[in-house]
């Protein structure tokens, strides 16, 4: 059992349109006015789909979000979309706070 969590902590939601491919817990970037598309690899990370139904997708723009990831550890890491799904380490990428890296399950929390 964890003594702390972070999950949730200032999140903040916004309804888009989803394009095809969008899944929840992907990293995700405006495609047109409303509409998210998945980041492609080096994209930058600016949001995350956690719910995604009925051709819309709940994106998470603010707060502790959990995104696919392996190989990080926790501290400041430049990071980007890796292009099938997840982030990974970029050092031309955005500077952000690792508060925990689970390699068991692949996911890191930003």
């Amino acid at each position: 059992m964890k003594l702390v969590s972070f999950d949730g902590i200032g999140q903040v939601t916004a309804t888009f349109t989803a394009q095809e491919g969008v899944e929840a817990g992907m990293p995700v970037k405006l495609s047109a006015n409303g509409t998210v598309a998945p980041c492609g690899d080096g994209d930058p990370l600016n949001a995350v789909a956690v719910l995604v139904k009925n051709g819309c997708a709940a994106v998470q723009v603010r707060g502790f979000v959990r995104c696919k990831a392996t190989g990080l550890s926790a501290g400041t890491v430049k990071l980007s979309a890796d292009g099938s799904g997840g982030v990974k380490q970029d050092a031309s990428g955005t500077a952000f706070l690792v508060a925990e890296a689970d390699d068991e399950s692949a996911t890191v929390l930003l």
